[in-house]
């Protein structure tokens, strides 16, 4: 049975929320829980502030190919794997006992993990592509108008070159099969995305972190939009052009 975030546990989730390994559930659930518990977010930034200083510390090294083999032959990796309906009716179990039980956090979660996996596409298919814009201009009174008639509502472009973050374009990514505009700003040779998502409903929330695939993600919520930002700059980095691109956007 899925194990929730509970209001007496919640700490024991935050290594695998940093990995990218909590599920949709607890990963809603836990979002909500930093957004009004001061004391967690804290012990958040804790954790992703020492384990970046050992990802600097102790690169990662390859393990050597006799070891792989090994271990792949140990697993069984390249093997025909046997259809075991005792592990589907166990997935089908628990699906049921989480969706009878929980419902609209259910519906809620997968929605919000999605979202996050499709803006994260968005980013590396844009990066991977080499054409991370599709309107390159620093000016925002060029990127603006290029939306009109591409997007029911443009975004709303702010200027942070002053801040380090220097205007590199537009885009348009897909999510949900929906287009949203996505801003692209620089942090030297680093890319940072900026997609905005309407949301149906909901409270203003205060940003959360997150990291995905080797990305690091960071969402908000405001005036009835839900902004994601993404780039593999380091979480400091992200958070300065988060303070700076909500200062600058509140004034």
């Amino acid at each position: 049975m899925t194990h929730l975030v509970t209001h007496d546990d919640p700490e024991g989730f935050l290594h695998a929320y940093l990995d990218g390994e909590l599920d949709p559930i607890n990963t809603l659930a836990l979002e909500a829980r930093l957004a009004r518990d001061p004391r967690l977010a804290a012990e958040l930034a804790r954790l992703e502030t020492l384990q970046r200083m050992i990802r600097e510390s102790l690169p990662r090294e390859a393990p050597p190919a006799a070891l792989r083999a090994r271990i792949e032959s140990a697993v069984g990796v390249g093997r025909r794997r046997e259809f075991s309906w005792r592990a589907l009716a166990a997935a089908v179990a628990v699906a049921a006992v989480v969706a009878g039980g929980s419902g609209a956090l259910l519906t809620g979660a997968t929605a919000t993990e999605l979202v996050r996996r499709e803006v994260v596409g968005g980013h590396i298919r844009a990066v991977k592509a080499g054409r991370p814009v599709d309107v390159a201009s620093a000016d925002g009174r060029v990127v603006q108008p290029w939306f009109e008639g591409r997007h029911s509502a443009a975004p709303h472009v702010v200027d942070l070159a002053t801040a380090g973050f220097p205007l590199l374009g537009a885009r348009l990514d897909v999510v949900n099969e929906t287009a949203v505009p996505t801003l692209v700003y620089r942090d030297g040779t680093h890319l940072i995305s900026v997609t905005t998502v309407p949301v149906a409903a909901g409270a203003a929330l205060a940003p959360v972190h997150s990291r995905l695939g080797g990305y690091n993600v960071t969402r908000w919520i405001e005036n009835g939009d839900c902004y994601w930002v993404v780039s593999d700059v380091a979480v400091d980095d992200l958070d300065r052009f988060t303070r700076a691109f909500r200062t600058v956007d509140d004034g």
